[in-house]
């Protein structure tokens, strides 16, 4: 390990692959579960360890934007806020955010890619199209940049630069709605700068967006999130399922398995899977949101995914339970 790295995390299992009566796999992670104050009400593993929230970050940065003068309708706010899958609709979308500044899909500078959306991933490889751009899965968020910086007279060939008035202001929203400096920073793949924060302070963040007042900046990322979850994510994934089957709730993922939620009360979840393993993502965020109150039969979908045997289902993957729980208390048991 160089020297300059971190120590890991310490992470703790999380969640099980359970295949007949043995346990096949295990996935280690952090969870943390705050109340409406931000209080904790649960700490799994180790949530105040930086992590790097990647696309989990996109509420907050859009909420800077907000605060430096970018004004769309919820629906742009939305996929400014995106990981899309990259549908025709997310596309148009980008195009329209571009346009109000008068850029063009040549402006972006974010990394080139295929589309994330298994369906529009597999017709554009069909296509055979290379990567752009416009559909990689972050490109509403850097079109929205570009956007603030033309509202600000600010250079938007350089708004990538980590000492540009646009990140040194994602900079300080970050910090404020955490509660701490950012403990590191790197670069997302995106190519934006990324901050590494606690999950208690990305909790606390996505808490204060889902509680906040109608037309604040906070409230405004929140309303467009809820109002718009097929534009945050897009058919057939999982957060977006997740925000229509929670009434008020805002959520977003992040690559490396990140996950965040949070209730209008403020209550909020933040799970990391140590592997990087998306499949263990919700489901352990699952666990968190039952202990908040959520109803076991909306997290049904979310709480456990089946193992397959011969097409038959033989197993399940699953959120362990919270400590001082027991395996019956856990959503959709």
């Amino acid at each position: 390990m160089p020297a300059t790295t971190r120590p890991p995390a310490q992470h703790v299992p999380v969640a099980v692959l359970v295949r007949g009566d043995l346990v096949e796999g295990v996935h280690h992670g952090s969870m943390a579960v705050l109340g409406p104050g931000g209080e904790p009400l649960a700490a799994v593993g180790d949530v105040e360890a930086p992590v790097y929230p990647r696309s989990a970050l996109k509420p907050l940065q859009s909420v800077a934007m907000l605060r430096h003068g970018l004004d769309l309708p919820a629906d742009l706010l939305a996929v400014a806020t995106s990981s899309h899958s990259g549908e025709d609709v997310h596309l148009a979308a980008v195009r329209r955010v571009l346009e109000l500044g008068g850029f063009g899909p040549d402006d972006l500078r974010n990394a080139p890619d295929l589309p994330l959306g298994e369906l529009e991933h597999a017709r554009w490889r069909v296509a055979g199209r290379a990567p752009e751009r416009l559909a990689q899965n972050c490109s509403g968020k850097h079109a929205a940049m570009l956007l603030t910086c033309r509202v600000n007279g600010w250079d938007p060939a350089t708004y990538l630069d980590p000492a540009h008035p646009l990140q040194r202001a994602v900079a300080d929203t970050v910090a404020e709605l955490t509660g701490a400096a950012p403990a590191a920073a790197s670069t997302d793949g995106c190519g934006a700068p990324l901050f590494a924060v606690p999950l208690t302070g990305l909790a606390r963040a996505v808490g204060r967006l889902a509680a906040a007042g109608a037309g604040t900046p906070e409230g405004r990322v929140a309303d467009a999130v809820r109002s718009f979850p097929e534009l945050v994510a897009g058919e057939g994934r999982d957060t977006t399922a997740l925000l229509r089957a929670v009434p008020g709730i805002v959520a977003k993922d992040g690559v490396e398995a990140v996950q965040v939620a949070a209730l209008p009360d403020g209550s909020a979840v933040a799970v990391k899977i140590a592997d990087g393993g998306a499949r263990a993502r919700m489901p352990v965020a699952a666990v968190g949101l039952a202990l908040l109150g959520v109803a076991a039969d909306a997290l049904a979908p979310f709480a456990s995914q089946p193992v397959l045997g011969g097409g038959a289902v033989v197993g399940e993957l699953r959120g362990l339970p919270l400590p001082g729980t027991s395996p019956g208390d856990a959503p959709g048991a």
